[in-house]
């Protein structure tokens, strides 16, 4: 017989405030983009992409058949840099062809940098004066008024698409600033209007691509089952997404290439990431904050970041504190076990080495072991530290031991 639910298993009273694109799923939904654009309102896209999205056509034959006469143009040069300067590139396009929202299609760096487009167009400051706040305050004033609007079409697992933040950078060599700068954007109105996911879409993507985006998404999902701020809202969304995401991530990496493979893991990265990007905070946590403090000033790509350290992240978490391991264990498959931190680790250790990724820091372009105290700072200081569970208390000696293990 099953024990009934104690006071401690139910929620504390919360306030959820949250405005979502509109969500539309299915293969090969990218062809009913000109549909969308439809019931949107919209009559002229720009695509935002990357040059080798823009070079594939099994990625954008689809997007052209389904946008038809609605396509304004294509704009091939974003690049994981994320830089302004590619943002003002951008924007000189959507002034030639008098686009009235923008198609982003590929991973969170194309997202990322229409969504700068976006802010862009709705301002009349001169980028001088753009470039002089940003490298001041690491972002950019968001404007009064509508912004244009982004549909997105992604093609990875990083999880990008239901945000209302951007990351950005700048360069002198490319855009009006006086040093390098990185931050970011975020405004409930970057919200995109609508995300197609297509499974088929997700399948176009590189093996190679496609698992090292895969743990920033996957981590989306385990920590916002032990965030501070969780509710029982992102725990049910989270939870079946996480199910489908290991489901998916374990067959793929395994050599299956079938349809209901990418139908999971698509169907998986939009429930994970519902829900945690709010007006009101981030459902964001401990892993996020590790991902940034390692690559925020090292080549380490950010999904293989994600991969060494979640595993030592989390033994360090339940050392520490329950941390929902029994809810993360049943999500992850493995709440049958008679230790539930453990096989929820060694779970997500099954998920790293099964999608090829790195599984310790000395074998990524990331810190030496003499920096990770000054790492460790920087995880401290991160935005994202102050959703960790309440009874969490990190210090500088914790977070080192963590790196050490990873090491």
């Amino acid at each position: 017989m099953t024990e009934p639910l104690s006071t401690d298993d139910l929620a504390a009273p919360f306030r959820f405030a949250y405005t979502p694109a509109t969500l539309r799923y299915g293969p090969d939904a990218t062809r009913s983009l000109g549909a969308e654009l439809d019931t949107q309102g919209f009559e002229r896209a720009l695509v935002v992409c990357g040059s080798t999205v823009g070079e594939t056509a099994a990625v954008m034959d689809p997007v052209r058949d389904g946008l038809g006469n609605r396509l304004a143009g294509t704009f091939a040069e974003t690049t994981p840099a994320k830089r302004l300067g590619t943002a003002y590139d951008g924007l000189e396009r959507v002034r030639e062809t008098d686009a009235d929202c923008l198609v982003a299609v590929g991973g969170g760096s194309s997202l990322d940098v229409a969504k700068v487009i976006s802010v862009l167009a709705a301002t009349d400051r001169d980028p001088a004066a753009v470039g002089r706040e940003f490298v001041d305050t690491g972002t950019v004033a968001i404007p009064d008024g509508d912004l244009l609007p982004i549909i997105a079409v992604p093609t990875t697992l990083a999880g990008a698409d239901l945000s209302i933040v951007a990351g950005v950078t700048a360069d002198p060599d490319t855009c009006p600033v006086d040093e390098p700068a990185s931050g970011g954007v975020s405004d409930p109105k970057l919200m995109p209007a609508a995300i197609c996911y297509d499974p088929q879409m997700v399948a176009t993507t590189p093996w190679s691509i496609l698992a090292a985006s895969a743990m920033n998404g996957f981590n989306k999902g385990i920590e916002t089952l032990y965030a501070a701020n969780a509710t029982p809202i992102t725990d049910a969304t989270a939870a079946r997404g996480l199910e489908l995401l290991t489901e998916g991530l374990l067959a793929v990496g395994g050599g299956d290439d079938d349809p209901w493979v990418y139908q999971a893991l698509t169907q998986g990265i939009m429930l994970v990431q519902y829900g945690i990007s709010r007006a009101d905070g981030t459902t964001l946590s401990l892993l996020h904050a590790f991902g940034h403090g390692l690559t925020r000033t090292y080549e380490v790509q950010q999904g293989a970041a994600h991969g060494v350290i979640a595993p030592h992240a989390l033994s360090y978490l339940f050392e520490q504190t329950d941390g929902r391991q029994s809810l993360l264990a049943d999500a992850l498959g493995v709440g049958s076990a008679a230790d539930p931190a453990a096989a929820v680790v060694d779970r997500v250790s099954e998920v790293v080495t099964t999608l090829g990724l790195p599984t310790r820091l000395r074998d990524v372009d990331g810190p030496d072991r003499e920096a990770f105290p000054e790492v460790a700072d920087a995880v401290l200081e991160d935005a994202f530290m102050a959703n960790v569970p309440s009874e969490l208390e990190p210090t500088r000696k914790d977070i080192v031991s963590v790196l050490e293990s990873a090491w």
